[in-house]
């Protein structure tokens, strides 16, 4: 597939991953629609994309999901067609179980589960109409292995795979390809951002967080995955993508190495 005459909508695309993704993209020949619920921050970021003038932009807020159809009437409506969506947006966390209030949990459902289901439902038709069509999913390392401080962002991108891979399923007749990215360490604002305990912002940049691959690094990774419609693929260091083999054949040992990390 090349990128050339297709339109690519992003979420979160305003910082991070999205943001890198999109000037990737953009230097692909993609046609762009960038969405956040940033539109200053998403405007700096069409102005760092080659041909700038032919990409749109549309704020949304995913934790408003039952508004979002209107969304995606508009996204369609600016390019006459959508052809991949790319569900990154979302919001991290760091806090142990016993001190994350439950409003935590939802809220973090709310934003990287039903978000991004919904605003896919709501897009799906376009594609089965077009009998064509991609969904691409930025999930986690950890929406396949559980990690101390995590467990509700955990659950959030663990429930985005049993959902895609059953929609994937289901519509691969109408030629609908679904691609699951699965990120390690990026060095991003994601812990910046990060809900603790209590719903506000961690605040502070993570060490492996910081320590991890470049955001135009990953998205040149990413853009290549989603040219080849892969289904999964975890663009990470060696010890992320060895967490997601040991968790595989040998998930005792993994869960005795996973409680030796810190959750301090």
């Amino acid at each position: 597939m090349s990128f050339n005459n297709k339109v690519v909508w992003i979420t979160g695309a305003s910082s991070g991953i999205g943001k890198a993704l999109a000037i990737e993209l953009s230097h692909q020949n993609a046609t762009l629609i960038l969405s956040s619920r940033k539109k200053a921050d998403l405007e700096l970021v069409k102005n760092e994309c080659k041909n700038s003038s032919q990409i749109k932009i549309i704020t949304l807020d995913l934790e408003d999901y039952t508004n979002l159809q209107p969304k995606v009437d508009e996204a369609i409506a600016c390019f006459g067609k959508v052809d991949v969506l790319v569900n990154n947006g979302g919001i991290s966390q760091r806090s142990l179980v016993k001190d994350t209030q439950i409003s935590v949990d939802k809220r973090i459902m709310d934003i990287n589960y039903l978000g991004t289901v919904a605003l896919s439902k709501a897009i799906l038709p376009h594609f089965i109409n077009s009998k064509s069509g991609q969904f691409v999913v930025t999930t986690s390392i950890v929406g396949k292995i559980g990690t101390p401080l995590r467990s509700s962002y955990a659950a959030s991108k663990h429930a985005l795979h049993g959902f895609f891979d059953s929609l994937r399923a289901e519509n691969h007749k109408n030629n609908i390809a679904v691609t699951l990215v699965c990120p390690g360490f990026v060095n991003t604002n994601v812990s910046l951002n990060a809900l603790t305990g209590d719903g506000s912002s961690q605040g502070k940049m993570d060490v492996a967080t910081e320590n991890g691959i470049q955001p135009d690094r990953f998205a040149k990774l990413m853009a290549k995955a989603i040219k080849n419609k892969k289904e999964e693929v975890y663009i990470s260091g060696v010890k992320e993508k060895l967490a997601v083999f040991v968790k595989r054949f040998y998930p005792k040992l993994l869960s005795i190495m996973i409680r030796k990390l810190s959750v301090t």
